[in-house]
């Protein structure tokens, strides 16, 4: 879901059409800001030396999380020098040599996946290979699916897990990751969602697939995704063209048509990370996405839909767009909330924040939340930010690929048991 940017072109970054080579972050720094008082220094600061916010709103947050290139740091520094700030990354480039070793998944290609998946992360064509694999290992109960094709032809590539009935037979829940491509953790906890739905001996987990028809994409960016790791690991959005032609992407996150232009909720900024796009659901990964949540919609229905990201570690309820609204059966959004905070925690101790998206963080127009409860109706639906609160932020280590999985899915769980 995150997180509100500035025009990045002149920086030569995230953006920039003409983009060949791969970004280097040597030496770049991010900082935590407390913003107190200071929030229209801050915004001031961030628009005279032209910095990325990677968290939250100087406007409406406690605290920012802003990435401040070499060049930049002196006078940083300087201008903030009478507010808080902690360094969150020394040397960015350095924090992502550490985590971008990708793990080796050649020799298993066609063999039932193992556990040792989840030790690291992985390049997109074995992300592909992986899901193919784990439907062929369980041709009882899953088969590979596409929502469609995103930008560059690449398939929109998802894994339909079904139990008694056959496949179709039952509600539909509806898992999405990697939304936004930088988000690397999202994609190995929702493969791992997958896995556990169908290798586990547990009677609770093995009977979910006997109750609802499973939807799972955890890669729904899949050209963001791949540009993360051959040009910029701090991607965003999509890569398709806008009207400036400097700049390319739209944020898939802003782009759905519900909502789609609410002022505060999405930016107009062709460069920037969180812009909407020209006009409503006209990217094409939103496209190809409503479509496959409108058809189970139109079938048997939506009993839940999840968007998954990071980070934060925040689980969320609608409304996106409006701070006032309340969802219907909020009581129950509610509690369901509390109990998958409480699950999470039991498992590593990791501690959650839960509540309404707008209020809870901030306003969010054109999101998928907001369109799967009001257009799709979808029972329920919920999106989360995994760990961390921003000591590692997007760039969270192999070694924490699994206790975020494991801890999330006591959450999911605890959900799907609970609807």
């Amino acid at each position: 879901m995150k997180f509100l940017g500035v025009t990045l072109a002149s920086l030569g970054l995230a953006s920039a059409a003409s983009v060949a080579k791969k970004t280097s972050y040597d030496d770049w720094k991010v900082y935590r800001v407390n913003v107190g008082s200071h929030a229209a220094e801050i915004e001031n600061v961030m628009s005279k030396l032209q910095l990325e916010l990677w968290k939250g709103k100087p406007s409406t947050s406690a605290v920012v999380d802003i990435m401040v290139p070499p060049s930049a740091v002196k006078d940083f520094e300087a201008s903030t020098a009478d507010i808080q700030t902690e360094i969150m990354h020394e040397n960015l480039g350095l924090s992502i040599t550490n985590e971008n070793s990708f793990g080796e998944y050649v020799a298993a290609r066609g063999a039932a996946p193992s556990a040792t998946w989840f030790n690291s992360y992985h390049s997109i064509a074995d992300h592909m290979q992986w899901i193919s694999d784990l439907a062929a290992a369980y041709p009882n109960n899953a088969e590979v699916i596409s929502a469609g094709k995103s930008v560059e032809g690449r398939d929109i590539k998802g894994i339909h897990i079904f139990g008694s009935g056959g496949k179709g037979s039952k509600k539909g829940v509806v898992w999405h990751g990697t939304v936004h491509a930088r988000e690397w953790i999202t994609t190995m906890v929702v493969e791992y969602a997958a896995y556990q739905l169908l290798t586990s001996t547990d009677a609770t987990t093995a009977g979910f697939k006997n109750t609802y028809d499973f939807y799972i994409f955890p890669i729904v960016n899949p050209d963001g995704f791949a540009y993360t790791q051959t040009t910029d690991r701090l991607w965003r959005k999509n890569r398709q063209k806008t009207p400036l032609a400097s700049c390319v992407g739209r944020d898939i996150n802003r782009n759905w048509p519900n909502r789609w232009s609410q002022r505060g909720g999405a930016s107009t900024d062709p460069c920037d990370q969180t812009y909407k796009g020209p006009s409503a659901g006209d990217g094409v990964e939103t496209k190809a996405l409503k479509a496959q949540l409108d058809s189970i919609a139109a079938g048997k229905g939506v009993t839940l839909y999840m968007d998954i990201h990071s980070y934060s570690q925040l689980w969320l309820y609608p409304y996106g767009y409006t701070c006032s609204g309340v969802v219907p059966n909020s009581a129950k959004y509610a509690s369901l909330t509390r109990g998958a905070i409480a699950a999470i925690k039991a498992v590593h101790g990791t501690t959650f924040t839960g509540g309404p998206i707008c209020s809870t963080i901030y306003q969010v127009s054109g999101d998928s939340v907001d369109y799967a409860v009001e257009v799709a109706k979808a029972n329920y639906s919920m999106t989360v930010e995994l760990r961390d609160k921003g000591n590692y932020g997007f760039i969270l280590p192999t070694a924490q690929i699994v206790p975020s999985a494991e801890e999330m899915w006591a959450g999911l769980r605890y959900t799907l048991n609970n609807l």
